[in-house]
């Protein structure tokens, strides 16, 4: 048995032997040629004891077909349950390489996120906002520094006014300023994360954190998976300290709060109020915390590149073509302006006796109408830019001039419509939406004035330019408290002539209390009684009231909050006392 396999006849020695003359049958040449080209290299890299003796006439192995594959040798068409080659998506060109794996510090700043957004989010907005956004940020800045990825100026410019923004729902308690706050929030924090530089990339930049979310979601879920798998028990160590942590600090928490009222009552104002029938919205708050965190995290490691997105520049028109429509609407504008400046040096009396228009009437007629007016000259201007010649240097001087001309004259538009609505106001007091929309005729202005800039000294910065003045329109409106202004024009508008819509005022936020609190009884009561029921009923923790909402409440307890709409009441004023009704129609007014 030894020996058997030295009387194998070797296959070298087999392929070594000279081919029989004559040309084989044709039945037999496919046998020869049937055999695939891997054939002699997978033989020869088997062992030699395992080789088996070749004998002639022995019917050729079939071809190995591979599972799946139809007999003609083609494949089968794909069923739809049948998962095939993922597409690269559109946005996984314009984003990098997948980071790596989410760091230690970048996690433990999304799980406190996470937490905080449970903790605190759930009784309303004040100066929780900001405190859930700091670990957030820090997330971002590890998972940045981690990606190798360096803070540049426009980034912290961006990451600094976003936090100031939240500074807003901790100072001022109406609603509407604060809405505008946290979505401007959100925008510059999302282009701190991408760093966009043109006008595309700003836009998108702005809303490109939500394009993160599911790769954010899923980059967070490898990581603590590896973790998991590379721990070898050290997060059950974590745990179970964390655990003890915890049951020390209620144990002895409750046996202080026990022997000590002040230290209950201190520590009852820090915790956070939290109740069983408060769990399932506080796990939405712990879901939201986590996946926008994660979702920030992963953009700061691999942010999509917005600006790589190239738009095709419009084909230049001619001089005459393009100039020509520009100039007569300058000499258009010029003329609007020429009456305009007649009637803002003093000639209303001649206007009002030509139009027939009362001095409110005229002020509130063409508000809107020059608002529109700013708006299209925008567009104007982006399309002149987009058509306009700009191959030779005469062209360029040519578009900036007309286009610098056309800018000028709008700014006079822009003062004329701002008169027009401090006219109407003196007339029928102000309200939300007549400063709501007098803010966006200044920032237009703002605009405007930048483009003017820019077109002397280059436009590379104007993108950014105009999304920063955005964000400080944003903040400062925020910040000199818009109902606040409403009330004291009220209020001062009372003093001159003694009218006052008291319907309207009473619907303020508490940011009114310090101006309506001067105004005399029974019409300070009246005012202050509905904004003090609702202070009344809410009992909302530290950290989700605002300043001026504790201001309030401590002007509304040291004057004796408990008699206003019993002192209304007595007075018979509380349906508008002092209520301008000369004219009832209003399109300013959505209130």
């Amino acid at each position: 048995m030894s020996d058997q396999p030295s009387k194998t006849p070797r296959p070298e020695a087999a392929s070594e032997r000279p081919e029989p003359s004559g040309q084989a049958e044709p039945s037999e040449r496919p046998r020869t040629s049937g055999r695939t080209a891997s054939a002699p290299s997978a033989a020869s890299s088997m062992p030699s004891e395992g080789r088996l003796p070749e004998t002639r006439g022995a019917a050729p192995e079939p071809q190995k077909v591979p599972t799946g594959t139809q007999p003609g040798g083609q494949q089968p068409p794909p069923t739809p349950w049948q998962r095939g080659n993922r597409q690269p998506s559109p946005l996984s060109r314009l984003r990098p390489a997948e980071p790596a794996t989410i760091g230690s510090a970048t996690l433990c700043c999304v799980l406190a996120t996470a937490i905080l957004s449970a903790l605190l989010l759930g009784e309303g907005l004040g100066s929780n906002l900001l405190i859930v956004a700091v670990p957030a940020a820090l997330a971002a800045f590890f998972a940045a520094r981690a990606a190798g990825r360096r803070l540049r100026p426009w980034t912290a410019v961006w990451a600094v006014g976003g936090l100031a923004l939240l500074v807003v729902p901790a100072l001022r308690d109406a609603g509407w300023p604060t809405f505008l706050a946290v979505v401007s929030a959100v925008a510059l924090g999302s282009l701190a994360l991408h760093g966009s530089r043109g006008w595309l990339g700003v836009l998108l930049g702005s809303l490109g954190l939500f394009s993160s979310v599911t790769e954010g979601v899923a980059w967070g879920a490898r990581g603590v998976r590896e973790r998991m798998a590379d721990s070898r028990g050290r997060w059950g160590v974590v745990f179970r300290t964390t655990a003890v942590a915890v049951v020390l600090l209620i144990v002895f928490g409750a046996l202080f709060a026990s022997a000590d009222a002040a230290f209950a009552d201190v520590l009852g104002n820090l915790a956070p109020d939290v109740s069983v029938g408060d769990s399932p919205w506080r796990s939405f708050l712990f879901v939201v915390g986590l996946v926008g965190a994660l979702a920030a995290a992963y953009t700061a490691a691999a942010p999509v590149r917005w600006d790589a997105i190239t738009v095709r520049p419009g084909r230049a028109r001619g001089r005459l073509e393009w100039a020509l429509p520009l100039i007569v609407l300058n000499l258009l504008f010029a003329a609007f302006i020429t009456i305009q400046l007649t009637v803002l040096l003093g000639g209303y009396d001649k206007v009002m006796a030509e139009t027939d228009l009362s001095y409110s009437q005229y002020a509130r007629q063409g508000f809107w109408q020059l608002l529109w007016a700013t708006l299209l000259t925008l567009l104007v201007i982006a399309l002149a830019l987009r058509l306009a010649p700009r191959g030779r240097g005469s062209d360029r001087t040519l578009v900036r001039s007309v286009l610098g001309v056309l800018c000028l004259l709008t700014l006079v538009v822009v003062a004329s419509a701002l008169r027009r609505m401090d006219l109407y106001v003196e007339a029928y007091g102000l309200t939300r939406l007549r400063i709501s929309v007098a803010a966006v005729e200044i920032w237009l202005g703002l605009v405007l004035v930048l483009i003017v800039i820019a077109g002397v000294f280059g436009a590379r910065l104007l993108p950014r330019a105009v999304a920063a003045s955005a964000a400080v329109a944003v903040l400062t409106f925020g910040l000199i408290s818009p109902d606040g202004l409403i009330a004291e024009q009220n209020v001062q508008r009372y003093r001159n002539d003694h009218s006052i819509d008291i319907d309207y005022v009473q619907r303020l936020s508490a940011d009114a209390v310090p101006a309506l609190d001067t105004l005399p009884e029974p019409l300070r009561s009246c005012a202050l009684m509905e904004i003090d029921r609702s202070l009344r009923s809410s009992d909302a923790p530290w950290y989700a009231t605002s300043w001026s909402e504790a201001r309030a409440r401590d002007i509304l307890k040291e004057r004796g909050s408990g008699d206003l709409a019993r002192v209304c009441r007595a007075s018979r004023t509380g349906g508008g006392f002092g209520a301008d009704e000369g004219d009832p129609y209003d399109p300013y007014d959505a209130y």
